[in-house]
């Protein structure tokens, strides 16, 4: 039997982390290991429980209770009901255990954070598809995470929207 792993998958919710969590859960997660959902929120958001784990990110929050309103709501979040439906399945067809971590701050750093503070064996992250102009300006996160991360990083690209 092959050894459990931890999969992080960094999630904002927009259509390519969704794909980036559809692809892990199609392609790498298997039987046993752990997905770990990554939130990395704005410094500038105001949640209750961002005083306490400002620098070391929540805890573990399991999927039972991350699934709670209330729950996401101490931590500035709004799970996405699609989300949470492929990660139910997951967890339940292949006894896949599901988490979610929530940091504050510049998504880069976080995410490299997060690999090093839970042991992550792999990252898989959606892509934002910008531009090259604009991913000079603005920097892209993938890519500073591909290049800084101490685990394989898998970045999953959106359809492409050129003809």
């Amino acid at each position: 039997m092959a050894k459990s792993r931890l999969v992080g998958i960094g999630m904002d919710y927009s259509a390519t982390s969704k794909l980036a969590l559809n692809w892990a859960i199609h392609n790498l997660v298997g039987e046993g290991d752990q997905i770990i959902i990554i939130h990395v929120a704005s410094p500038k958001a105001d949640p209750t429980n961002k005083q306490l784990f400002q620098d070391t990110g929540s805890p573990l929050i399991p999927l039972l209770e991350f699934r709670e309103i209330s729950v996401a709501k101490r931590y500035g979040l709004t799970p996405d009901p699609e989300v949470l439906d492929m990660l139910d399945t997951v967890s339940n067809t292949r006894r896949v255990k599901v988490v979610t971590k929530v940091y504050w701050g510049d998504p880069r750093e976080k995410l490299c954070d997060a690999v090093e503070q839970l042991k992550l064996d792999a990252l898989i992250l959606g892509s934002r598809g910008l531009g090259a102009i604009k991913r000079v300006l603005l920097g892209s996160v993938s890519n500073y995470v591909v290049q800084n991360a101490s685990c394989p990083v898998t970045v999953v690209k959106g359809a492409s929207t050129k003809k």
